[in-house]
C-alpha cells in the first residue's frame, strides 16, 4: 500500500536568500544575465519527485504550476490565479516578487528587467519545444538571447535527493480493457498511417497506459518515471532503471519491450531513422535538439497515446464506477464524522487523517493528490495543502472546503464538498447556490459532437457571472483510469480546443473564493456519453460518476429553478439507492438526512 499524506512544512522561506545568492554567483561565473527555473521535470508532468522540486527548494513556493526568473537584481515567481494567495504565504516578499501570469508574460517581464538585452539560461530538459519557441519569438528585438545550459540549480543543491526507485507492477488487463500488445499494435498502426517510423514518449502516464504497467516513483500518481521510443512495428525501447522491474513485469513486457538505463536514451535518439514523431507540447527541447543534431527528421505532432488514453474503454469505465462506489462510502463516513464533531473540537489535519483512514478501509492504495482541507480563510487558497504550521481549528461559522481523491486498483477519484460548520458566513449562501447552479447546468448539458471544453466552460460560470463573480481556475480537468488524477489533453477550460468524445472523464468543479474569509467548490467527476436527440442528431452528454451527497444547508432554494431542484433530488435519490446499502450503520442516519429531497415543488 502506498504512503498517505504527511504534514511537514514546505521549504523554509528563510532558506531562499542564501540559495538565490548562490545561484546569482553561478550566473555571473557563467556569463548569464538571467535564468529560468520551472516547476516541471524532464517528463513535463504536474507532479515531480523530490529530486526535481527545484522551484520549491529555491523559493519556498510549493504549488504544482509556476516558474521563477532570476536576474542580478530581481526575482519573480510567476503563478496563475490558483496560487496567488499561496505564493504570498510561502515566499519571502523581501527577495521574491509574485508575478501574475499569464497576464504578465515572461517575455514582457524580461524586457523590463533586462532593457539592454542579455543572456537567459534555461535547462533544455525542463522546457518543451513549444515553450522555448514561443519565448524566443516573444523576445525578438529585445536583444535577449536564449542559451541552453546544464541545470544551474542542481549545481548548488548539494543535498539533492536521489531519483525515485519505486517498484514497477503489472496493471491487470481486466481493468485496462486491452492487453499491452494490443495497445502497442494500435498506436504503431497510427504511426504507419501517418508515415512516421517511430514516436518519442516522455510523459510517464502515456508510457504506463501503453504498456499496462504502474509504478511508485511519484506520490499520488502510480507512474514509472521513464522515457520510451515506440517504433512503427510496435516495438518499444523503455528507458528506466532496470532494477525497478521484477521478473513478473519483465515477463509481462515480453520480447518486444527492451528495458535500458536512462543514460542510453540520447544515443538511442541519435540512432533513429525518421520521420520521428515528437509532441512539441510535452517533449523536452533536449530531445528534439538531439534528433535534429543527428540528422533525424522530426515530425512535431501530438503524443499519439494521449487521445486513446483519454477515451476510456468499457472496462476502464466500469472500474471507475466501481472505485467511485467504494470511495463514496469513505467520503460519506468522513462527512458524517465531521458533522458529529462539536465546532472547535477538531482541526484540518484531523479531517484529513480521518478521511484517509476511511479510504484505506475502502481499499485505496494511495490518495490521488494531497488532500485540500481548508477551513475559513484557508479555504480561499485554491490548492491549499495543510501542514503542521498552517493547521487550523475548524470553528463555528467556518466553511470547510474538502477536495480529495483516492487511488484504487481499478480507478481514480476526485471529489470536492463544501461543508458549513454552524451558521453560514455572510455572502456564502448566495455564492454557494450559484456554484451549485453552475455544476448542475454542466451535469445536465447536452451538446453536439465536435464541441470542445472551451465551448462549454461558460455554462458552469454563467450563474456566477450574473452576479459579477468568477473563479480563476478551469472548470474541469481530465482524469486517468487508475492513473494520474490530472490527465491531458482534454479539459473544460477557455483554452481547450480538443473535442469531447465518449469515454472521456473530466471533473466538473466550479467554485468561488473570498480571500481571507472562505472558499467554495463543488466537484463531481463526469464521463462523456452519447445522449438522445429527438431528430437524430449526434449528441453527447455526461454521466455523473461521483456518488456523495451535496450539502444542501447552504442552498437558497428560492434561487433554484424546478429543473435544478429535480436534478439535485434525483441525484440524491440515486446516491441513497446505490450507496446506502454499502454504508455502515453508524453513517446510515446521516446519509438519509443528507439525501432528503430539497422540498421545493
Amino acid at each position: 500500500m502506498g504512503g498517505f499524506q504527511t504534514f511537514d512544512s514546505e521549504a523554509d522561506p528563510a532558506c531562499a536568500a542564501p540559495r538565490l545568492a548562490a545561484l546569482r554567483a553561478l550566473m555571473a561565473a557563467k556569463g548569464l544575465d538571467a535564468v529560468i527555473v520551472p516547476r516541471a521535470d524532464a517528463h513535463q508532468g504536474e507532479y515531480v519527485a523530490d529530486c526535481d522540486a527545484r522551484l520549491r527548494w529555491l523559493t519556498g513556493f510549493s504549488g504544482s504550476a509556476g516558474f521563477a526568473i532570476l536576474t542580478a537584481g530581481q526575482a519573480g515567481v510567476f503563478v496563475d490565479g490558483r496560487y496567488r494567495v499561496q505564493v504570498r504565504a510561502e515566499t519571502d516578499p523581501a527577495i521574491l516578487t509574485p508575478v501574475n501570469w499569464p497576464e504578465t508574460p515572461a517575455a514582457d517581464w524580461l524586457r523590463a528587467a533586462l532593457p539592454d538585452g542579455g543572456v537567459l539560461g534555461f535547462d533544455p530538459w525542463l522546457h518543451t519545444q513549444d515553450e522555448i519557441a514561443a519565448l524566443d519569438k516573444a523576445l525578438q528585438g529585445s536583444g535577449i538571447a536564449l542559451r541552453a545550459i546544464a541545470n544551474p540549480v542542481d549545481a548548488i543543491w548539494t543535498d539533492r535527493p536521489d531519483p525515485p526507485q519505486g517498484a514497477v507492477r503489472v496493471h491487470d488487463s481486466r481493468h485496462a480493457g486491452a492487453g499491452a500488445a494490443e495497445r502497442r499494435a494500435m498506436i504503431a498502426a497510427d504511426l504507419r498511417a501517418a508515415g512516421h517510423r517511430a514516436a518519442v514518449l516522455t510523459m510517464p502516464d502515456s508510457i504506463c497506459w501503453l504498456l499496462n504497467i504502474r509504478g511508485a516513483d511519484l506520490p499520488r500518481n502510480p507512474v514509472v518515471q521513464s522515457f520510451a521510443i515506440l517504433d512503427d512495428a510496435g516495438g518499444v525501447q523503455l528507458f528506466a532503471d532496470p532494477a525497478k522491474f521484477g521478473p513478473e513485469v519483465a515477463a509481462h513486457l515480453g520480447n518486444h519491450v527492451s528495458i535500458q538505463p536512462p543514460g542510453r536514451f540520447a544515443a538511442a535518439l541519435a540512432a533513429l531513422a525518421g520521420p520521428v514523431r515528437a509532441d512539441p507540447a510535452s517533449v523536452p527541447v533536449a530531445v528534439t535538439t538531439a534528433l535534429a543534431g543527428a540528422g533525424v527528421e522530426v515530425a512535431l505532432q501530438d503524443d499519439p497515446v494521449s487521445l486513446p488514453k483519454a477515451r476510456k474503454t468499457a472496462a476502464e469505465l466500469a472500474g471507475m464506477r466501481a472505485a467511485h462506489r467504494r470511495d463514496a462510502v469513505a467520503v460519506i463516513r468522513a462527512l458524517a464524522w465531521i458533522d458529529a464533531q462539536p465546532p472547535g473540537a477538531f482541526t484540518e489535519i484531523d479531517v484529513v487523517r480521518m478521511l484517509e483512514q476511511y479510504r484505506r478501509a475502502a481499499g485505496a492504495t494511495d490518495i490521488s493528490f494531497d488532500t485540500i482541507c481548508g477551513s475559513g480563510p484557508n479555504g480561499a487558497i485554491v490548492h491549499y495543502r495543510v501542514t503542521q504550521a498552517t493547521d487550523r481549528t475548524v470553528r463555528a461559522g467556518d466553511l470547510l472546503l474538502l477536495d480529495s481523491g483516492g487511488q484504487y486498483a481499478d480507478g481514480t477519484t476526485d471529489i470536492t464538498r463544501t461543508v458549513p460548520i454552524g451558521p453560514a458566513p455572510s455572502g456564502a449562501r448566495d455564492a454557494y447556490t450559484r456554484v451549485l447552479q453552475g455544476m448542475i447546468a454542466l451535469s445536465r448539458l447536452r451538446f453536439p459532437r465536435g464541441v470542445a471544453g472551451r465551448d462549454i466552460d461558460a455554462v458552469a460560470r454563467a450563474p456566477l457571472w450574473q452576479a459579477g463573480l468568477d473563479y480563476d481556475h478551469g472548470t474541469g480537468h481530465g482524469v486517468g483510469a487508475a492513473l494520474c488524477v490530472h490527465e491531458g489533453p482534454v479539459r473544460i477550460a477557455r483554452r481547450s480546443t480538443i473535442p469531447l468524445e465518449p469515454g472521456m472523464i473530466l471533473s466538473n468543479e466550479p467554485g468561488y473564493y473570498r480571500e481571507g474569509e472562505w472558499g467554495i467548490r463543488i466537484e463531481n467527476l463526469i464521463a462523456v456519453e452519447p445522449a438522445p436527440s429527438p431528430d437524430g442528431r449526434d449528441m453527447l452528454g455526461f454521466e455523473t460518476l461521483t456518488l456523495v451527497p451535496i450539502d444542501t444547508r447552504l442552498v437558497e432554494p428560492g434561487m433554484l429553478g424546478r429543473a435544478e431542484i429535480a436534478w439535485l433530488d434525483a441525484y440524491h435519490a440515486r446516491v441513497l439507492a446505490e450507496i446506502g446499502p454499502l454504508v455502515p450503520a453508524d453513517a446510515q442516519g446521516w446519509l438519509a438526512q443528507a439525501t432528503a429531497p430539497l422540498g421545493a415543488g
